[in-house]
């Protein structure tokens, strides 16, 4: 038994690893154009992006969270990191990566990850732009055939300079690259099997070597052995810390917002953030101690991953493995690519960062504002600028939207009024909700609904305020919440609390007793129902006239619920359904007459006698062929009081003449009941009773027609009444003991 477990373990293995091998050649076809790339826009030496490549899929790959995330150098980090290359040089650069990389660490031990979801979608999605728009325009530079500027504004005003000094085979190798990129996902699909990115680098290579073009060529002669170790930057130390912790922040987040993205595109495990995060900070100080660029989840080598068909993270440690035997083994054909080439890439990443999707995204939660400042104070001032201007502005934006209050007012029949008051109640909201209360005419009767989520003490005083001035000139304010009783608790001095809800407001703050109405006595007595009514009418009926007032065709009931008159059982509940969706028939024990001439004997006197009932009969009639209902179904539950009136033998309903007869529907359920005690009888006799009506269902005219063309569908449900759950009661089996059993006499 042992050697075939094992055996099926293996085989199992073996099928996944399949999927995960030819998923990672995938990868790295993308991987490999795709780093040098990223080195080359950061100022780094070519290799450092090969080997970020090469430790964030064996490393992180290995160690991380996800099982299909792809780690390695990102264009997002381009701009920073060129930044510290600049100031303190590349081996300072690097010391700068892995210490980043402990600060991630750190941060994944103290299981800090989901923080970095708090950051608002608008801010990332600004920021990513931002980025894109400085590569696209640096890099644009180099595709003309110049040198890149100091700054996004001096790229973009050199320009038109640099466009009309162009340098012809350079520009030539740039436009066949960019070119090739716009129509590949155009092309047919096992064309599409080779990844764009390297389809355009081996285009333009091909052609610049075929027709001899003048171009610029990359070398890595020894770059790959050439290790030095990292070394201090000399500068301040404080600038030193912000630029650790803006590495850490930036690559942690990017990497953690993709682990969500990935998690949405493949049904394997969900990934564990904070794991992810700590593995993301190995990677880093051993890409940093190793000469690579920071590493950080990349969300094109992740859906690519994805896409290949990768079951699990040996996908991205393969890719790891390939990038690694490439640089070492292969390093030499590097040089064979134009630098134009490599350029016009990132051109093409840069301006796809700029997203119309994100854009319309932002737009539906009017976040647009947060997008476009995080994209042009990163472009125009620096990314860790424009990004802390996002995050101010998006938490400006949200304070705004929780202090914002709406209030409506509607007339009421008889020269009422109601305001509906809608928000949060703080104390910015104040003066608007006093100008609309006191806009209220003074005597008028008041129905105050606050649909609220919070109200401090600012707003809980105008409130007050303006109610008793109201009530001082003659009016009568009656104060209904919706949710937590801020209000009432607030009133009473009692401390709000959110676990339980307490009772509702009550007591002068009511509307005066209305005149008698029919069913209240002289003496003032009203009907036991009539709170209730009054309650509903203040807070259901608001709710439900929407739906009152829809059209009949979106309102006609497509399903027929027959269940016991037990109020216990809700239908609505049970069913999941709004108003209008199901058409509910009641009755004593959820029973269905049978309908054709030869029912057994002991139903004779039943149809024979004047209170035979087709209330049943009718509704199924009524629903199967005017409603054109597509179910119906026959709903019992656990403690039915009709159930224990037939396990307890005729004298049970002998005083109940007609009960007695109504309840002959279910006696043919009482055959072969086990014996395993009243509760455990009762309940196997609900069950089966739901089996018998459905039974006598087929024998209503129609139902057995429309069930055979698959027009109509019966289902049986057993409610528990303490678990509060439904649950399917399975059809009768044809030759099940019992179930054809006579009727016990009555």
């Amino acid at each position: 038994m042992v050697c075939r477990v094992t055996l099926i373990t293996l085989r199992n293995s073996l099928a996944t690893l399949r999927f995960d091998l030819a998923a990672s050649l995938v990868v790295v076809l993308v991987a490999v154009p795709l780093s040098l790339g990223v080195a080359m826009a950061s100022g780094a030496p070519l290799a450092a992006g090969l080997i970020a490549a090469a430790v964030g899929g064996i490393v992180a790959g290995r160690l991380g969270g996800s099982p299909v995330q792809v780690s390695g150098p990102t264009a997002s980090l381009t701009v920073v990191v060129a930044g510290l290359v600049q100031t303190y040089g590349w081996r300072a650069t690097c010391l700068i990566t892995v210490l980043a990389g402990v600060v991630q660490v750190l941060l994944g031990a103290l299981r800090t990850a989901r923080a970095a979801l708090a950051v608002s979608p608008a801010v990332v999605h600004g920021m990513l732009a931002g980025v894109g728009v400085i590569i696209a325009l640096s890099q644009l530079h180099v595709v003309l055939g110049g040198s890149p500027q100091y700054s996004a504004l001096a790229n973009l005003i050199q320009l038109p300079g640099q466009m009309l000094d162009m340098h012809g085979h350079k520009v030539m190798v740039g436009v066949l690259a960019i070119t090739v990129l716009l129509v590949w996902g155009r092309l047919p699909k096992p064309v599409q099997a080779l990844p764009a990115p390297l389809a355009a680098l081996l285009v333009a290579a091909g052609t610049a070597w075929l027709f001899r073009w003048d171009v610029t060529r990359i070398d890595l002669s020894g770059a790959v052995t050439a290790w030095a170790p990292p070394e201090l930057p000399h500068g301040d130390w404080h600038q030193l810390a912000v630029a650790v912790l803006l590495v850490a922040l930036l690559a942690g987040a990017e990497s953690l917002l993709c682990c969500v993205a990935t998690d949405g595109m493949h049904t394997g495990p969900r990934a564990d953030l904070d794991r992810e995060l700590s593995a993301q900070g190995v990677a880093n100080m051993t890409s940093g101690l190793l000469g690579g660029l920071p590493v950080a989840g990349v969300i094109v080598r992740s859906t690519t991953n994805i896409r290949a068909g990768a079951r699990t993270r040996w996908s991205a440690v393969l890719h790891g493995v390939w990038v690694l035997l490439f640089a070492l083994c292969l390093g030499w054909t590097i040089k064979l690519i134009p630098i134009e080439a490599l350029a016009a890439l990132l051109v093409f990443i840069g301006v796809r960062t700029i997203s119309l999707g994100h854009l319309k995204k932002v737009h539906g939660h009017h976040e647009v504002p947060v997008y476009v400042l995080t994209m042009a104070g990163v472009v125009l001032v620096g990314l860790a600028e424009g990004v802390l201007g996002g995050i101010a502005l998006a938490a400006l934006l949200a304070l705004r939207r929780l202090t914002r209050v709406t209030v409506t007012k509607d007339a009421e029949p008889g020269g009422g009024v109601r305001a509906t008051v809608s928000g949060s109640l703080t104390f910015l909201s104040v003066p608007r909700l006093t100008q609309e209360l006191r806009a209220i005419p003074a005597g008028t009767a008041v129905l105050l609904d606050l649909n609220i989520d919070f109200m401090d003490n600012a707003a809980f005083e105008a409130v007050h305020s303006w109610r008793l001035d109201h009530e001082r000139l003659g009016g009568t304010v009656t104060i209904d919440e919706l949710h937590d009783e801020w209000y009432a608790m607030a009133a009473s001095g009692r401390r709000v609390s959110r676990a339980k809800t307490p009772p509702r407001l009550t007591g002068r703050w009511r509307l005066p007793r209305p005149p008698r109405r029919p069913g209240e006595s002289a003496g003032g007595e009203a009907h036991p129902l009539a709170p209730g009514a009054e309650e509903s009418h203040r807070s259901t009926a608001p709710l439900g006239r929407p739906h009152a007032a829809a059209e009949p065709a979106r309102n006609q009931p497509a399903h027929l619920f027959i269940t016991c008159a037990d109020s216990r059982v809700a239908p609505d509940l049970i069913a999941g359904g709004g108003p209008g969706e199901l058409f509910v028939v009641r009755n004593v024990g959820n029973l269905v007459p049978r309908a054709e001439p030869g029912a057994p004997a002991d139903f004779a006197d039943a149809f024979a006698d004047d209170f035979a009932d087709d209330s049943v009969a009718a509704a199924v009639e009524y629903a199967t062929r005017v409603l054109k209902v597509h179910t119906i179904t026959v709903c019992g539950h656990s403690g039915c009081g009709a159930m224990a009136a037939l396990l307890s033998g005729p004298a049970a309903t002998a005083q109940l003449p007609r009960l007695h007869r109504w309840l002959r529907h279910g006696e043919s359920g009482l055959g072969g009941l086990g014996d395993g005690g009243p509760e455990a009888m009762l309940d196997e006799l609900g069950r089966r009773n739901v089996r018998r009506q459905l039974d006598n269902l087929m024998t209503c005219p129609g139902v057995a027609e429309q069930v055979g063309d698959g027009r109509l569908k019966l289902v049986g449900l057993y409610y528990d009444v303490a678990s509060a759950q439904a649950h399917v009661v399975p059809p009768p089996l044809p030759d099940a003991p019992g179930t054809d059993a006579e009727p016990s006499p009555r």
